[in-house]
């Protein structure tokens, strides 16, 4: 049986809003094998994008323990938080986030600036990953120069490009047509295919359905 690269034990992530008390998740317990395909699925407020969060290490638990890939992440400080985020998850979201004035390569390139590596290496697995998902040939465009479903790629080059561990999307195709947001699902199915775990959040039943295995939670805690 494979091992688990995610685990979540009794998990709970509150935050104080003057007299009240928000409980964004409530004792969440879960584990995910490395090599799954999964999605975390709910409605707007169920406690998704904290789970997403705290899983890619953008934040921390109120309680519980987080394990990313054999590190325990819920005490780490934000500078130990930040390398296991460089090192061990690579984030795919739905506005693609990329820089403006930056062209393909270069917005590909971004994320080893600081990997130690030399401007020939960094600019080879640039090329490597932007090949991979299919942009070879627009190396050299800058995002506005490009469809809505080419800077996704991009973006999920600049997921890859460190080789992370987890692949983490958050709702990939909501900024994207059906006939494009298929063809960026069915490239995520590839990327699993190659042993990659791939976790999807997103509130679109059928998008979820289409994951190996379904996550659901609601008011902050698991419904199945």
């Amino acid at each position: 049986m494979a091992e688990s690269v995610i685990r979540l034990q009794d998990v709970r992530r509150y935050y104080v809003m003057g007299e009240f008390v928000v409980k964004a998740l409530d004792g969440v317990s879960v584990d995910i094998k490395r090599g799954e395909f999964s999605s975390i699925m709910g409605p707007s407020g169920s406690g998704k994008s904290t789970m997403m969060n705290l899983i890619g290490c953008l934040d921390t638990p109120t309680s519980g323990l987080i394990d990313i890939d054999g590190e325990n992440t819920a005490g780490l400080n934000e500078t130990e938080l930040a390398y296991i985020r460089n090192r061990k998850v690579g984030f795919v979201f739905q506005q693609f986030n990329l820089l403006g004035k930056l062209t393909a390569l270069d917005n590909v390139i971004v994320p080893l600036l600081y990997a130690g590596m030399s401007v020939r290496e960094r600019k080879q697995k640039a090329l490597d990953a932007l090949e991979r998902v299919g942009l070879a040939d627009r190396l050299h465009h800058r995002p506005n120069e490009l469809s809505g479903g080419q800077k996704q790629r991009v973006a999920i080059a600049r997921a890859l490009v460190n080789d992370p561990t987890i692949l983490l999307a958050d709702e990939p195709t909501g900024a994207l047509d059906t006939k494009t947001g298929n063809q960026i699902m069915e490239l995520f199915e590839e990327l699993n295919s190659e042993g990659r775990t791939v976790i999807f959040v997103t509130h679109d039943r059928e998008l979820g359905m289409r994951c190996h295995r379904q996550i659901r939670i609601r008011d902050g805690r698991l419904e199945e």
